[in-house]
C-alpha cells in the first residue's frame, strides 16, 4: 500500500494542503497562529469553555455533517478530508452579518465578547440542524460554552429568534454543499497518510484492517479517536504521544446494528451519533446522556474511547456494565470478546496485550421485566420477586466495579424498600473508597447506597427523600 505525507482539508472556502503535521499540532494553534484566523478564541485549552469552537464538516455514508468541536483539544492531524469551518467564514458575500450573530446583537448577546464567536459557532451548528429550537435544546447547544458576563438569557432569547433573520436554507453552507462534499470526495484515496518528524509521527490508516495492521507494527502508538482525553496530555502535560495512530475517519469503527436483543456499535461511535438509539431503546439513559461533558465534547468523544482508557470514573462504564455489556478486542487479524468488567483488572490496567484494541461493544437491550437507572442499576423482577440484580459503579475503587455483596442480597428477594435497605447496607462489603480533595470515603459510600434506595423509590414510584 502506497503511503502519503500531506494532510488535505478544507479551510472555510480553501483547500489546504500541509506537507507535514505533527502529531500534537492543535487546530486552535494553526488557526490562530499559522492562519491568524484569531476569531477563534483561547480560553481554558481544555475543552470546557467553547471559546475555540468551530465547525467541522465530515463525510459520513455520502452525507456530509457538520458538528461543534473544540479547536483546542482537535489535532490536524485528525482533519484529513474534513471541512473546518470558523467563526470568520460566516459573513455572505457582501459581508452582512450572518443571521445568527445579527441575532446576538439585536438581542444583546455580548457584553465583553470573548465567549461569544464560540457561541455564535455552536448556534450555528443548532441553527443548522434546529432552524426553530426550543429553549432545552438551545440550553443543551451551549453546555460546553462558557459566559462569565452577558449571562445566558439574552443568548438563549437570541437562539431562539434566530429564525427571523435567515433560514439555513438560505445559508452558503447549505447551498454549497453539493460542492463541498464533492471536494471531499476528491481528496479521499484510501491511502494510508503517515506524517511529521520522527519524535512526533501522526498515522492515519487507510481502513480498519490498515489500523489492526499499524497498531500490531507499533503497539507503544497512541491510539486517538475524539481526543478527548489525549488532547490534554498534550495542551495540559505537554506529553509526548509520538507516534499517534488517528482512527476517527474510519468508517468500519462508526457501524451500529441494532438487533431485537442489542445494540452493537463500533468503537468509534461518538456520543452524539449514539444518541437518537439511547433516546430509542435505552430511554434510561437519555437525561444521562445530556448531562456527559457539554456538546462539542460529546460530537467528538467515543464510546470505545471512554472504555479503553480504562479510567475508574469514566462515564460509560457503569451503565455499560449494569447492562451486561461485551467488548470484542482485536489484534491483528484476530479477535476475542469478553464481558466488559472483565476488561478492567486494576487501575489504569486493562485486559489488553500490546497492539490490541476495542473494536466494537454489545450493549444487550433489557428485558420488560427489567428496571434501569443511569446509576448503573439494573433489575429484573418477576412476580414481585427480584431475579437478577446488576449493580456498577465508578469511583469507588481503582476500576468500574459491580457491587455482587449486593446483588447478592436482592436476588430472590421481594421488590420492596426492605429489600433495597439490606441490599445498601450489603454494599459496604464490596467497596473500600479512599478519601481524597473531592469527596471522602464515608461521603463516596453514603452517597452509593442513597443512589440504590433512589432507585427503588423512583421505580416505585414513591417519593424520595434520602438520608443525611
Amino acid at each position: 500500500m502506497t503511503h502519503r505525507s500531506e494532510i488535505r482539508f478544507l479551510l472555510n472556502g480553501r483547500t489546504v494542503n500541509l506537507p507535514t503535521v505533527p502529531a500534537t499540532q492543535t487546530l486552535l494553534d494553526f488557526l490562530r497562529l499559522d492562519r491568524r484566523l484569531t476569531g477563534t478564541k483561547e480560553g481554558c485549552a481544555e475543552g470546557d469553555c467553547g471559546a475555540c469552537t468551530v465547525l467541522v464538516g465530515r463525510l459520513h455514508a455520502g452525507t456530509l455533517r457538520y458538528e461543534a468541536v473544540n479547536a483546542c483539544i482537535r489535532f490536524v492531524a485528525s482533519l484529513d478530508g474534513c471541512h473546518v469551518v470558523t467563526v470568520e467564514h460566516l459573513s455572505g458575500p457582501d459581508g452582512a452579518l450572518h443571521p445568527v450573530q445579527r441575532a446576538m446583537v439585536e438581542h444583546h448577546g455580548a457584553q465583553c465578547g470573548f465567549c461569544t464567536p464560540g457561541i455564535v459557532m455552536s448556534l450555528y451548528a443548532l441553527w443548522m440542524q434546529t432552524p426553530e429550537p426550543t429553549e432545552t435544546q438551545v440550553e443543551t447547544a451551549l453546555q460546553g460554552n462558557l459566559c462569565r458576563c452577558t449571562g445566558y438569557a439574552p443568548i438563549i432569547r437570541a437562539a431562539v429568534a434566530v429564525g427571523q433573520y435567515g433560514t439555513p436554507e438560505a445559508d452558503h453552507l447549505t447551498l454549497e454543499r453539493d460542492r463541498i462534499t464533492a471536494a471531499l470526495l476528491a481528496l479521499k484515496d484510501a491511502r494510508r497518510v503517515e506524517t511529521g518528524p520522527e519524535d512526533n509521527r501522526a498515522i492515519l490508516p487507510a481502513d480498519l484492517d490498515d489500523f489492526a495492521a499499524a497498531y500490531a507494527e507499533h503497539p507503544q502508538a497512541t491510539v486517538i479517536a475524539g481526543a478527548t482525553d489525549v488532547g490534554l496530555w498534550v495542551t495540559k502535560f505537554l506529553r509526548p504521544i509520538s507516534p499517534a495512530i488517528f482512527i476517527a475517519h474510519l468508517a468500519e469503527l462508526k457501524a451500529i446494528e441494532v438487533s431485537p436483543g442489542a445494540i452493537t456499535l463500533g468503537a468509534g461511535v461518538s456520543y452524539s451519533e449514539l444518541k437518537p438509539l439511547i433516546t430509542q431503546h435505552l430511554p434510561h439513559l437519555a437525561e444521562y446522556w445530556d448531562r456527559i461533558a457539554g456538546w462539542q465534547v460529546r460530537n467528538m468523544g467515543t464510546i470505545g474511547g471512554n472504555i479503553a482508557n480504562g479510567s475508574p470514573i469514566g462515564d460509560t462504564p457503569p451503565v455499560l456494565i449494569a447492562l451486561g455489556a461485551e467488548v470484542t478486542l482485536r489484534h491483528g487479524n484476530s479477535r476475542r470478546s469478553l464481558p466488559l468488567e472483565a476488561f478492567f483488572v486494576d487501575y489504569g490496567k486493562q485486559d489488553r496485550r500490546p497492539g490490541e484494541f476495542v473494536e466494537s461493544i454489545r450493549i444487550p437491550l433489557p428485558s420488560s421485566a427489567t428496571r434501569c437507572a443511569a446509576a448503573g442499576i439494573s433489575v429484573t423482577v418477576e412476580a414481585g420477586i427480584i431475579r437478577s440484580a446488576r449493580i456498577a459503579l465508578g469511583g469507588m475503587a481503582a476500576t468500574p466495579k459491580r457491587a455482587a455483596a449486593a446483588e447478592a442480597a436482592l436476588l430472590g428477594q421481594p421488590w420492596s424498600e426492605a429489600s433495597f435497605a439490606a441490599a445498601a447496607r450489603a454494599m459496604s462489603g464490596d467497596f473500600a473508597p479512599l478519601s481524597d480533595w473531592r469527596a471522602s470515603a464515608e461521603y463516596r459510600m453514603r452517597v452509593a447506597q442513597n443512589l440504590l434506595r433512589r432507585f427503588f423509590l423512583e421505580q416505585d414510584g414513591a417519593p424520595v427523600r434520602l438520608s443525611a
